[in-house]
């Protein structure tokens, strides 16, 4: 199991081959890319930069991923997430599991894309027209972490978009 913070692009094709070469049982590859939006709540986004607390977010994305692999049957998973400044189209995080058969696969990818959503420690800030402004994670987003059993640190106050 692979985790990476970093401020590099990374190559989706590159990582999935590398990811299924290890072991040669794999049945079934989910992957999930999240990609920087030109427009959050009804404003143009002209960047978006992310930062993280380093040891802290390695350490938090691990212990998802090591979640996931007690839930689920599966063999890996592959975490990336950058942080620094992005533009609009460009590749945020990449979550890719494998496993024997599909379900599992799309299960543990789903539960580990929902933790960072709420859970992982990184702050978002945008630029937009009217300003810069830090990002929060939303109710839906809550709402999707709650259906694992899992609470979210901050429900409180969050908006319902």
């Amino acid at each position: 199991m692979s985790v990476r913070v970093q401020s590099d692009d990374f190559d989706l094709s590159t990582e999935v081959a590398q990811l299924r070469a290890a072991n040669p049982k794999v049945g079934a590859i989910v992957t999930f890319v999240g990609t920087v939006r030109d427009v959050s709540d009804g404003s143009a986004v002209a960047e978006m930069e992310l930062e993280h607390y380093p040891g802290m977010t390695e350490s938090a994305l691990q212990d998802i991923v090591t979640q996931a692999k007690t839930r689920w049957n599966i063999f890996d998973a592959l975490v990336i997430h950058r942080v620094g400044p992005l533009l609009p189209l460009a590749q945020i995080v990449l979550v890719a599991v494998t496993s024997s058969h599909r379900g599992e696969a799309f299960a543990a990818c789903e539960f580990i894309i929902d933790y960072l959503k709420t859970q992982a420690p990184f702050w978002k800030k945008e630029q937009t027209p009217q300003g810069a402004r830090w990002v929060d994670a939303r109710v839906t987003d809550d709402q999707a972490l709650a259906k694992w059993g899992l609470p979210s640190d901050n429900a409180e106050g969050r908006e319902e978009s």
